[in-house]
């Protein structure tokens, strides 16, 4: 079965940075878009940014600017750079990942089990 391990969730403070990591894992014939989601309390999920597997990015309008997603295919591995962090950004943030695994007959959606960001002013 696909798993998505997420890591590098952390209290920081305002104007702080925090990078995010997730790997994918499992009989993964093909990895397309990746990304990020969050959650802030009392409000819906939101997308955060994603990439596809040849490097184009789309950003949320208030992680422009702040904010970067990578990845690294070898690795099935998808990054969340964030800088100048601010409090509204507390959230819990998710990995995204639409695959096609062993066993589908296309392509779905899979989600990690998130990772705690609280920002402290």
């Amino acid at each position: 079965q696909v798993q998505l391990v997420e890591s590098g969730g952390d209290l920081v403070q305002t104007g702080g940075s925090l990078r995010l990591s997730c790997s994918a894992s499992g009989n993964i014939l093909r990895l397309n878009i990746m990304g990020w989601y969050r959650q802030a309390p009392g409000k819906q999920r939101e997308l955060v940014a994603d990439i596809t597997s040849d490097g184009r990015t789309n950003y949320a309008d208030s992680a422009k600017g702040r904010f970067t997603i990578s990845r690294d295919n070898a690795k099935k591995t998808v990054y969340l750079q964030m800088d100048n962090l601010k409090s509204e950004d507390t959230a819990v943030y998710y990995c995204n990942a639409k695959l096609l695994a062993l066993g589908d007959f296309w392509p779905r959606e899979y989600w990690g089990q998130g990772t705690q960001v609280p920002v402290s002013s």
